[in-house]
């Protein structure tokens, strides 16, 4: 075949084009590698309100200025100073087109707030609705990119997740593939909250509160039915140390409801159901219970004796969650109720976010009182050099004093302290500090403490006992120990696993294995580090395949605990083994 030079430019110019294609995406790709999160969110909000706004307005036609407007702003440089601002006025352009010149659904959030973050969420919430409403619920655009699906719940559940995270580190686990899943995630808010905000004296108290429950369903039975008589199966139990005794309410509860009301009809907000949660049980009683009353007696008439007398058990149960926390956190109080229960619930729930999302400026603290406050002394804490848990200093004896500086993330219980001869990482839970002055230590984002630990009780830093079988039972039976590190390549220097700085992507307990990128440093500080380009496994005789990547690293796939028939390689170094803890040592 005879190939002309026309084919030969052609094909030179296919060639160039791909290189040219190529340069270009690795150029997007390092630009969008270096964007913080936050700045991933605000793109993929101005990429989609773009769409809905071929949508609205026509494609490539946008508000233009006048004299009492400025017009589509279209600012999509999410590192500019205005981005937030001009994402929430575009999205307002959209709503009038929408909805109507100054017209909003009950829903809309709009900027209630002056923290960008929260702008932000609360723009991205008022966006998929509007979307809802113009092209319909779950429909969308191509090339709509969306958000975590918690954005479409209501502003109690945002300002609720919103302090989950920043008060007590904690993260939502509920499947975005839940039938309901706003609901679901609120009823696992409730259960949470539960357990942060109420102590071991508040909880002993839950089973008179179930009690008292019992004596008002008893009252309010007398009332409508007469002394004595009962619906048919009635229960009545009275035994305020019975395990049965909110399940037995909650069966009673319901047979009053079907005598008084009919058969399977129920008031609008009727919960009718219990929580794995003690609290929320007795609170779905209590509400029930009330809405019961309220249509059978009258709002606020209430037989004599009738002991649910505050009114926020009134109204609904995330209100009360709403109530409770941000009186833990901030000053707020509730005022009285009024007659008008619904409209005294809608007050307090607006006042309440409205706290959360505009708090008061922090009080000015002593520096001596918030030294003292951050003090603690050690119960046989575990000392380690990182927070991760990967290098063991040795067992902080009982009534060592320390004064805590950070925290770590994602309900890790580990913090950075320091006392005489030493700055160690240790778990909360051995110490004596309380999980609430934890929680107000600052995080170490943005921060690498530098450790040591020079006291008379420190023997490291030396391997992380194996996490299995507790803490005494490994210091018992001794520790696993490093492996011998092989020899390299000849073009690579050989360390052992104390050089790996693991960061764990995806724990996955019930494989016990976890998801990590991996980093081999030159040092144990693991300061000079590189990432890890490859693993082979000796066992199998084949490569370890990335699961995917993660900021352009490897995302490897390995079993918990420790190692050694591995070969581990960065551009200069290599690592026969290898740690991961398993989530009993590091959250």
């Amino acid at each position: 075949m005879i190939f002309g030079e026309g084919y030969f430019f052609m094909k030179r110019w296919t060639g160039f084009v791909l290189l040219a294609a190529v340069a270009i995406w690795l150029l997007v790709s390092s630009v969008l590698a270096q964007q913080t999160p936050f700045q991933t969110f605000l793109g993929d909000l101005r990429n989609d309100m773009e769409l809905l706004a071929d949508r609205v307005y026509g494609a490539r036609i946008r508000p233009e200025a006048n004299e009492t407007a400025q017009g589509w702003t279209g600012n999509s440089d999410v590192a500019s100073l205005t981005i937030v601002a001009d994402v929430w006025y575009d999205n307002e352009q959209l709503a009038d087109a929408i909805f109507g010149a100054g017209q909003r659904p009950a829903e809309w959030l709009g900027a209630t707030s002056g923290n960008p973050a929260l702008v932000a969420r609360n723009v991205r919430h008022d966006l998929e609705l509007a979307a809802n409403t113009f092209i319909g619920v779950d429909l969308r655009p191509d090339g709509w990119r969306g958000a975590a699906l918690f954005h479409t719940c209501n502003r109690t559940i945002l300002n609720l997740l919103y302090l989950l995270n920043t008060v007590y580190n904690k993260q939502p686990t509920t499947s975005e593939s839940a039938a309901d899943y706003c609901r679901a995630l609120g009823a696992e808010i409730e259960n949470e909250l539960a357990v942060l905000t109420f102590n071991e004296e508040a909880l002993a108290g839950v089973p008179s509160l179930v009690l008292a429950v019992r004596g008002d369903l008893e009252r309010l039975a007398d009332e409508e039915l007469g002394l004595n008589t009962r619906p048919e199966g009635w229960i009545g139990n009275k035994d305020v140390n019975s395990p049965t005794l909110a399940d037995d309410n909650f069966s009673d509860l319901e047979r009053l409801a079907d005598a008084l009301l009919g058969l399977d009809q129920r008031p609008d907000g009727w919960l009718g159901a219990l929580s794995a949660s003690p609290v929320n049980s007795f609170r779905n009683l209590r509400h029930d219970l009330e809405k019961l009353a309220d249509v059978r007696l009258g709002v606020g008439e209430r037989p004599r004796g009738w002991q649910g007398t505050d009114a926020l058990l009134n109204c609904k149960t995330l209100v009360q969650s709403l109530v409770l926390v941000v009186q833990q956190n901030y000053e707020f109080t509730v005022g009285d109720a009024g007659t008008d229960i619904v409209a005294y619930c809608a007050s307090i729930e607006t006042s309440a976010n409205n706290l959360i999302e505009n708090p008061p400026p922090p009080p000015v603290v002593d520096e001596v009182e918030e030294d003292e406050r951050y003090r603690g002394e050690a119960q046989y804490s575990f000392a380690y050099f990182d927070a991760a848990a990967t290098q063991f200093y040795g067992i902080m004896p009982a009534g060592t004093e320390f004064r805590a500086w950070y925290r770590n993330f994602s309900g890790s219980s580990m913090m950075f302290v320091s006392g005489d001869n030493f700055a160690v990482f240790i778990d909360r839970r051995w110490t004596t500090m309380e999980q609430e002055i934890f929680d107000q230590l600052p995080t170490l984002e943005g921060v690498r403490p530098l450790a040591f630990c020079d006291a008379n009780w420190c023997n490291g830093p030396g391997p992380t006992p194996t996490p299995t079988g507790g803490p005494i039972f490994d210091i018992i039976f001794g520790v696993t120990p490093p492996a011998t590190p092989g020899p390299g390549d000849g073009r690579q220097n050989a360390v052992n696993w104390n050089h790996i700085r693991v960061t764990y992507v995806l724990q996955r307990p019930e494989t016990r294995t976890a998801q990590v990128t991996l980093e081999i440093c030159q040092e144990v500080q693991q300061i000079n580090c590189e990432a890890v380009a490859s693993i082979f496994n000796n066992a199998t005789g084949l490569p370890l395949p990335a699961v995917s990547q993660l900021n352009g690293n490897n995302v490897y796939e390995l079993p918990y605990g420790y190692t050694d028939n591995l070969v581990i390689s960065s551009s200069t170094l290599i690592s026969y083994d290898v740690w991961l803890n398993d989530p009993s040592v590091s959250s």
